[in-house]
């Protein structure tokens, strides 16, 4: 697809929370050009007062790079700048992987969490009552995601157990009200 379409795609799967700007679309789709993991196949007609949109196709080296990417499941999986983007993928990638990713992810928030809990107890005295409501809300939002991270977890260890493919979709657990 072309470029336009690509970055709708894209922010149409990450959600309203990440954005992909042509700023950092067209870098990255050059690079990938150089590095051979896709290739322009042509252009897509466009009105004639503008020039044709280049079409881009990945390769097999595309293919082969996206399939080591989704199998990696060290702490570059689940940090914060990766973590969106791959689990837009957990699709195609095996259970086994999608487990440590998603485990390593809720270790990192817990850890992060645990942190800042013992920080607020710390400087509650000092901030205003913003301040103060900002900071909570923060530590929600962590909780949530913990939450959410655990229901997926669990939801995938009942796939494995009930015999679902691996490359299957989880399971969907019922929401819990907070």
């Amino acid at each position: 697809m072309h470029g336009y379409e690509l970055r709708k795609r894209l922010n149409l799967m990450l959600g309203w929370g990440r954005v992909l700007s042509y700023g950092s679309l067209y870098p990255t789709l050059k690079k990938m050009l150089r590095g051979a993991l896709i290739e322009e196949t042509g252009a897509a007609t466009a009105p004639v007062t503008r020039r044709p949109r280049i079409v881009y196709q990945l390769t097999d080296a595309g293919h082969r790079e996206f399939q080591r990417l989704m199998a990696e499941v060290g702490p570059a999986a689940w940090e914060d700048d990766n973590f969106d983007i791959r689990f837009a993928f957990f699709g195609r990638a095996d259970m086994e992987v999608r487990l440590r990713v998603l485990e390593g992810r809720r270790t990192r928030l817990q850890e992060r969490l645990d942190r800042v809990q013992r920080e607020l107890a710390m400087t509650q005295k000092e901030v205003d009552r913003y301040a103060g409501e900002l900071q909570r809300h923060g530590v929600e939002s962590v909780e949530r995601e913990v939450n959410w991270l655990s229901d997926l977890i669990n939801a995938e260890r009942r796939d494995d157990e009930q015999g679902r493919p691996a490359d299957g979709p989880p399971a969907a657990s019922p929401v819990t009200p907070q």
